[in-house]
Protein backbone atom coordinates (compact mmCIF):
# COMPACT_ATOMS: atom_id res chain seq x y z
CA UNK A 1 0.00 0.00 0.00
CA UNK A 2 1.09 3.40 -0.87
CA UNK A 3 2.29 5.65 1.84
CA UNK A 4 -0.12 8.67 0.03
CA UNK A 5 -3.19 6.21 0.68
CA UNK A 6 -6.51 8.28 2.17
CA UNK A 7 -4.09 11.31 1.92
CA UNK A 8 -6.52 14.16 0.99
CA UNK A 9 -4.53 17.54 1.65
CA UNK A 10 -1.35 18.34 1.96
CA UNK A 11 -0.04 21.36 4.48
CA UNK A 12 3.50 22.94 3.62
CA UNK A 13 6.02 25.08 6.06
CA UNK A 14 7.48 27.72 4.29
CA UNK A 15 10.98 28.70 5.57
CA UNK A 16 13.11 26.00 5.13
CA UNK A 17 10.48 23.69 2.70
CA UNK A 18 9.01 26.25 0.41
CA UNK A 19 11.97 28.73 0.74
CA UNK A 20 15.31 27.57 1.24
CA UNK A 21 15.54 28.92 4.99
CA UNK A 22 17.47 32.06 4.25
CA UNK A 23 16.23 35.13 5.06
CA UNK A 24 16.92 38.36 2.65
CA UNK A 25 17.03 42.02 4.04
CA UNK A 26 16.98 44.84 1.25
CA UNK A 27 18.85 48.09 2.60
CA UNK A 28 14.83 49.59 3.00
CA UNK A 29 14.27 46.63 5.15
CA UNK A 30 12.24 44.82 3.16
CA UNK A 31 12.33 40.99 3.14
CA UNK A 32 13.29 38.78 0.62
CA UNK A 33 12.39 34.96 -0.06
CA UNK A 34 13.04 32.98 -3.12
CA UNK A 35 10.92 30.06 -4.12
CA UNK A 36 11.33 27.58 -6.51
CA UNK A 37 9.24 27.07 -9.93
CA UNK A 38 9.56 23.70 -10.04
CA UNK A 39 7.61 23.61 -6.52
CA UNK A 40 5.31 25.68 -7.83
CA UNK A 41 4.40 23.86 -10.78
CA UNK A 42 4.07 20.08 -8.86
CA UNK A 43 1.80 22.05 -6.08
CA UNK A 44 -0.53 22.99 -9.24
CA UNK A 45 -0.29 19.31 -10.24
CA UNK A 46 -1.30 18.32 -7.06
CA UNK A 47 -4.25 20.54 -6.88
CA UNK A 48 -5.56 19.90 -10.75
CA UNK A 49 -5.40 15.85 -9.41
CA UNK A 50 -8.04 17.02 -6.39
CA UNK A 51 -5.56 17.34 -3.34
CA UNK A 52 -6.21 20.45 -1.46
CA UNK A 53 -2.74 22.49 -0.44
CA UNK A 54 -2.20 24.53 2.40
CA UNK A 55 0.41 26.72 4.49
CA UNK A 56 1.35 26.77 7.11
CA UNK A 57 4.41 29.28 8.72
CA UNK A 58 5.52 30.73 11.81
CA UNK A 59 6.22 33.82 10.93
CA UNK A 60 3.87 36.41 8.53
CA UNK A 61 4.86 37.77 4.87
CA UNK A 62 3.26 39.35 2.51
CA UNK A 63 5.45 37.47 0.27
CA UNK A 64 3.80 34.60 1.33
CA UNK A 65 0.43 35.73 0.47
CA UNK A 66 1.80 36.92 -2.87
CA UNK A 67 3.09 33.27 -3.42
CA UNK A 68 -0.20 31.35 -2.23
CA UNK A 69 -2.01 33.20 -4.35
CA UNK A 70 -0.21 32.95 -7.49
CA UNK A 71 -0.30 29.31 -7.00
CA UNK A 72 -4.06 29.25 -5.90
CA UNK A 73 -3.15 28.25 -2.35
CA UNK A 74 -6.62 29.34 -0.02
CA UNK A 75 -5.77 27.85 2.96
CA UNK A 76 -2.94 30.10 4.65
CA UNK A 77 -1.93 30.17 8.42
CA UNK A 78 0.61 31.97 9.13
CA UNK A 79 2.38 33.61 12.26
CA UNK A 80 1.79 30.40 14.49
CA UNK A 81 4.56 28.81 16.14
CA UNK A 82 2.25 25.69 17.50
CA UNK A 83 2.39 23.96 13.74
CA UNK A 84 0.23 20.76 15.37
CA UNK A 85 -2.69 23.23 16.69
CA UNK A 86 -2.63 24.77 13.34
CA UNK A 87 -2.46 21.60 11.28
CA UNK A 88 -5.55 20.66 13.30
CA UNK A 89 -7.14 24.04 12.15
CA UNK A 90 -6.14 23.11 8.27
CA UNK A 91 -8.10 19.97 8.68
CA UNK A 92 -11.12 21.59 10.60
CA UNK A 93 -11.37 24.02 7.91
CA UNK A 94 -11.87 21.20 5.38
CA UNK A 95 -13.25 18.60 7.66
CA UNK A 96 -11.02 15.24 7.39
CA UNK A 97 -8.70 13.66 9.73
CA UNK A 98 -5.36 14.40 10.59
CA UNK A 99 -4.37 11.21 9.11
CA UNK A 100 -6.03 12.68 5.60
CA UNK A 101 -3.08 15.18 5.50
CA UNK A 102 0.23 14.92 4.64
CA UNK A 103 2.74 17.96 6.12
CA UNK A 104 6.20 18.76 5.06
CA UNK A 105 8.33 20.41 7.52
CA UNK A 106 12.32 21.22 8.01
CA UNK A 107 12.92 21.96 11.43
CA UNK A 108 12.15 21.53 15.76
CA UNK A 109 8.68 23.37 15.58
CA UNK A 110 7.34 20.58 12.72
CA UNK A 111 8.05 17.67 14.73
CA UNK A 112 4.80 16.99 16.56
CA UNK A 113 2.77 17.93 13.09
CA UNK A 114 5.07 15.58 10.93
CA UNK A 115 4.78 12.65 13.96
CA UNK A 116 0.55 13.64 13.71
CA UNK A 117 0.09 13.94 10.21
CA UNK A 118 -1.07 10.93 7.78
CA UNK A 119 2.25 11.64 6.43
CA UNK A 120 5.13 13.24 7.88
CA UNK A 121 7.62 14.65 5.30
CA UNK A 122 10.59 16.38 5.56
CA UNK A 123 13.57 17.70 3.28
CA UNK A 124 16.61 16.73 2.22
CA UNK A 125 18.07 18.99 4.81
CA UNK A 126 15.70 18.94 7.27
CA UNK A 127 17.32 18.95 11.01
CA UNK A 128 18.26 15.34 12.69
CA UNK A 129 15.37 15.06 14.83
CA UNK A 130 12.64 16.09 12.14
CA UNK A 131 14.18 13.59 9.84
CA UNK A 132 14.10 10.60 12.82
CA UNK A 133 9.96 11.01 13.08
CA UNK A 134 9.44 11.67 9.29
CA UNK A 135 7.37 8.98 7.16
CA UNK A 136 9.08 10.69 4.06
CA UNK A 137 12.47 13.07 2.73
CA UNK A 138 13.41 14.63 -0.06
CA UNK A 139 16.55 13.70 -2.10
CA UNK A 140 16.04 17.91 -2.67
CA UNK A 141 16.89 20.64 0.12
CA UNK A 142 14.31 23.03 0.77
CA UNK A 143 13.19 25.58 -1.99
CA UNK A 144 15.28 23.50 -4.21
CA UNK A 145 12.34 21.36 -5.50
CA UNK A 146 11.65 18.45 -2.63
CA UNK A 147 7.98 19.65 -2.64
CA UNK A 148 8.11 18.89 -6.17
CA UNK A 149 10.05 15.82 -5.63
CA UNK A 150 6.80 15.20 -2.78
CA UNK A 151 4.25 16.00 -5.09
CA UNK A 152 5.70 14.30 -7.82
CA UNK A 153 5.64 10.55 -5.63
CA UNK A 154 2.10 11.27 -4.27
CA UNK A 155 1.16 11.72 -8.22
CA UNK A 156 3.06 8.75 -9.59
CA UNK A 157 1.31 6.50 -6.12
CA UNK A 158 -2.01 7.60 -7.70
CA UNK A 159 -1.17 6.52 -10.95
CA UNK A 160 -1.83 10.02 -12.34
CA UNK A 161 1.71 11.51 -13.52
CA UNK A 162 2.22 10.53 -16.90
CA UNK A 163 -1.32 11.72 -17.48
CA UNK A 164 -0.18 15.28 -16.23
CA UNK A 165 2.80 15.23 -17.68
CA UNK A 166 1.04 14.57 -21.11
CA UNK A 167 -1.47 17.32 -20.81
CA UNK A 168 1.42 19.53 -20.22
CA UNK A 169 3.04 18.64 -24.30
Amino acid sequence: MSAFAGLKALALDVDGVLSDGRLYYGNQGEELKTFSIRDGLGIKLLQSAGIVVGIITGRCSKIVTRRAKELGIAHVIQGREDKLTALNEFCSQLNIDLSEVAYMGDDLPDRKAIMAAGLGATVGNGAADVIAVADWQSESNGGEGAVRELCEAWLKSLDLWSHLVEQLD
